[in-house]
């Protein structure tokens, strides 16, 4: 596993994302509206939309190409659609500071 620092927290807006690419994979990093922060692989798994161009609702963000709805949480996308995308770790520092924690076997070469 890796920790790699993405971020302050008053770096990332509520409702935004920011992105980072870790080996072959792009992640959008979320900051919900309740200070929260979640990472997914930034692609929607309909057509490859990027997720960091989405709304960002609740625990929310819709693809911006067809506007399915995927929870950051879980990655799971909502009914009637189907699907998933890859989540990972986020830790929040007292200091503020946001970290990603990524493993080898959960990013694309």
């Amino acid at each position: 596993m890796e920790r790699l620092w993405i971020a302050n927290v008053d770096d990332i807006p509520k409702l935004r994302s920011r992105t980072v690419r870790v080996g072959g994979t792009e992640i959008a990093i979320f900051k919900l509206s309740n200070g929260e922060f979640y990472a997914v692989e930034n692609k929607c798994p309909h057509k490859n939309g990027k997720l960091s161009e989405g709304i960002v609702c609740d625990h929310y963000v819709f693809c911006p190409l067809h506007d399915w709805k995927i929870d950051v949480k879980d990655g799971l996308v909502q009914s009637p659609d189907e699907g998933c995308v890859t989540t990972f770790p986020i830790e929040v520092e007292a200091s503020g500071q946001v970290y990603l924690i990524v493993g080898k076997d959960s990013l694309s070469a």
